[in-house]
């Protein structure tokens, strides 16, 4: 057996480091919405529904938003890696961030506010579409401090400071499960507020967890001469619009990845409560899973960034081939786990007198085989369309999105649940055909690019053109916080 090339070991390597904590602060920040569930169906299988119902609406504006705001990452990346000595160009494009994550946050904070005449309109149960409203009217001031944190958490990535991210997650996750249970159940002298009680504990925790990193970016030397927080914010119209170009594409990728998933949620809510519940259980196990690939996609999309900052072609195709090795390998030990343990996984959300839960946990067991039949997919799309992203090509991966998902992945789902007795697990195969359709066209772009030499004719790429400062560098700028 030939021993790996220099360069593969070290790329490894490389992406690990990165990934890494990356991957265990998703897993972190996933772990706060598992543990919403799991207090929610402890204290009934109505408000376990409730809460994923409301989880499905606000996760699908919330992931548009990051989108958005998680252009940020290859940007400034690709800056880093064009001129690793400048300060300026990092520091506008997050300050251009921070400012979009409040302009996508106030129209989003209205349609939350509103829930629940539209989840009636589309055919929610009246109590179900109560109750998730009132959960949504807390958990919706949770969007902007996650935004601002993901914000942080990009420039952090691009300028080699990731383990602030891992410990901020960290700490969120244990004080997000003691306030659930403390603001959920009425513990310590105040009242139980049931579901609001769980958005109010997940707000409180995004919260925590900007303000660490921030507190972290006066503290840290190297993140202080960029003066991220310290400086005051300017408007940079270059830096707004490289944003905003390469943003709203991507945005728009995963709106429409995550609105199949809510979608999916919402057609459950009318085949059944049960369905709804097994298939949020099914969910938050798979979302969980998918953190890892979503972390080595996002280390991708780094290490291609500065790669293509760099103008090093090669380096752009070694990255971005590593990553997606490092996916597959960890997809299928993912899957593997889903097959031969699924009762073990499922076990956590129910309590052993939970009305239905024979029928639940049936059905979360068969939504769990086509969970793991699909980690494939959905670990390949996920590492190459941040692979693309590296390379600030986010246009036609959005249309690929939406064709997969929602032109060939919604109405085979639709087809299956409510024309053929499959039900719900129509609705699982549907998503897997979305996701397949989808990693085949990105897998084809990537490759595209790649025979092209991924660079455009000019001299360096446009987001770097736009927002790289020759002044300002690292030794003249200001060491203090």
């Amino acid at each position: 057996m030939t021993a790996p090339r220099p360069w593969l070991r070290r790329e490894i390597a490389a992406t690990l480091a990165l990934s890494g904590p990356i991957v265990l602060a998703n897993v972190a920040v996933n772990l706060m919405t598992t543990t919403d569930v799991m207090v929610l169906g402890w204290l009934s299988p109505h408000a376990l529904a409730a809460g994923a119902l409301g989880q499905s609406v606000y996760t699908t504006l919330l992931l548009f938003c990051i989108g958005v705001v998680g252009a940020l990452a290859p940007i400034a990346a690709g800056l880093v890696g064009a001129n690793p000595r400048d300060t300026v160009g990092p520091r506008a494009a997050l300050h251009q961030t921070l400012g979009s994550a409040f302009l996508l946050a106030a129209p989003a904070w209205l349609l939350l506010w509103n829930a629940e005449p539209i989840l009636a309109a589309i055919g929610e149960p009246p109590d179900l579409a109560a109750d998730a409203a009132r959960y949504l009217r807390a958990l919706q001031w949770a969007l902007a401090p996650a935004m601002l944190f993901f914000a942080a958490r990009c420039a952090f990535a691009a300028l080699d400071r990731v383990a602030p991210t891992l410990i901020a997650g960290l700490i969120a996750v244990v004080f997000n499960a003691g306030a659930n249970y403390v603001l959920v159940f009425g513990m310590l002298g105040l009242p139980a507020l049931g579901v609001i009680g769980s958005g109010l504990a997940t707000t409180l925790s995004q919260t925590l967890m900007l303000l660490i990193l921030v507190a972290w970016a006066f503290i840290d030397p190297h993140l202080r001469r960029y003066r991220l927080f310290a400086a005051w914010p300017r408007f940079d119209r270059a830096a707004f619009m490289a944003l905003w170009r390469l943003g709203l594409p991507i945005g728009a990728t995963i709106a429409a990845e995550v609105g199949i998933f809510s979608g999916a949620g919402l057609a459950m809510g009318l085949i059944g409560p049960h369905a709804l519940e097994a298939h949020a259980i099914a969910l938050q196990i798979a979302s969980v899973a998918f953190m890892a690939p979503l972390g080595l996609g996002q280390a991708a999309s780094v290490r291609v960034g500065h790669a293509y900052g760099a103008r090093d072609s090669r380096g752009v195709s070694r990255a971005g081939w590593t990553a997606l090795g490092v996916t597959m390998g960890y997809v299928g030990l993912s899957a593997t786990t889903m097959l031969v343990f699924p009762r073990l996984l499922i076990a956590p959300f129910l309590s052993r007198d939970a009305a239905g839960l024979d029928e639940i946990v049936a059905l979360a067991l068969s939504f769990l085989q086509i969970a793991a039949l699909f980690q494939i997919f959905d670990g390949a799309q996920a590492a190459l369309a941040n692979m693309l992203r590296g390379v600030h090509d986010s246009r036609w991966p959005a249309a690929m999105a939406i064709v997969g998902y929602w032109a060939i992945g919604a109405p085979v789902g639709i087809g299956l649940a409510f024309f053929t007795p499959l039900a719900g697990r129509g609705l699982w195969i549907g998503l897997a055909f979305g996701l397949a359709a989808v990693s085949l066209q990105l897998l084809a772009r990537w490759r595209g690019r790649e025979r092209r030499g991924f660079f455009p004719p000019s001299s360096a790429g446009p987001e770097v053109d736009a927002l790289s400062s020759p002044v300002e560098t690292a030794s003249s700028a200001p060491s203090g916080g």
